[in-house]
């Protein structure tokens, strides 16, 4: 065996979770970072919701049905979700950045506070959609688009 094999076998490993007991810091960088990842991914139905809705009437209906149905609603509530929490612990990472809540109480008081305001402003979030907007149906949007059409063709 070589004289930097010798070395490389005596370093220590990098640590690693199994070494480590999880801690609420630890669990709320990774879901952080795993959010951000979700809301990179969730983007591409948005985006694809506004290419339905320029490409017709046919290509909304489409899409509003796979959006309305189980999967859609799920795959929106969690971007939801991902999004508060992300947009949460983002605020929690701009006080670190002017050295605020550094001791380890006042980290775990504003991670459950992350946890917390994100979850209130999901449900929320989705308390509204679901009470307030029944109107915002097929229907209601076919019809505004048409007024909007009819409008620009008037001019």
């Amino acid at each position: 065996m070589s004289e930097t094999q010798a070395v490389k076998k005596e370093r220590p490993l990098s640590p690693h979770l199994q070494v480590y007991k999880p801690q609420l810091t630890s669990f709320t960088s990774i879901l952080h970072r795993a959010c951000g990842i979700a809301l990179s991914a969730g983007l591409l139905l948005i985006v694809c919701w506004l290419v339905a809705a320029a490409s017709g009437k046919e290509a909304y209906n489409a899409l509003y049905e796979f959006v309305s149905g189980p999967i859609g609603t799920f795959m929106l509530f969690g971007w939801s979700a991902a999004l508060f929490y992300h947009l949460c612990n983002g605020i929690r990472h701009f006080f670190w950045d002017f050295g605020l809540l550094f001791k380890i109480e006042n980290a775990y008081r504003a991670g459950y506070a992350v946890f917390a305001v994100a979850a209130l402003l999901t449900f929320a979030t989705w308390y509204c959609a679901l009470s307030f907007a029944p109107e915002m149906s097929v229907p209601y949007i076919e019809e505004t688009i048409s007024i909007v059409i009819e409008e620009g063709a008037a001019e």
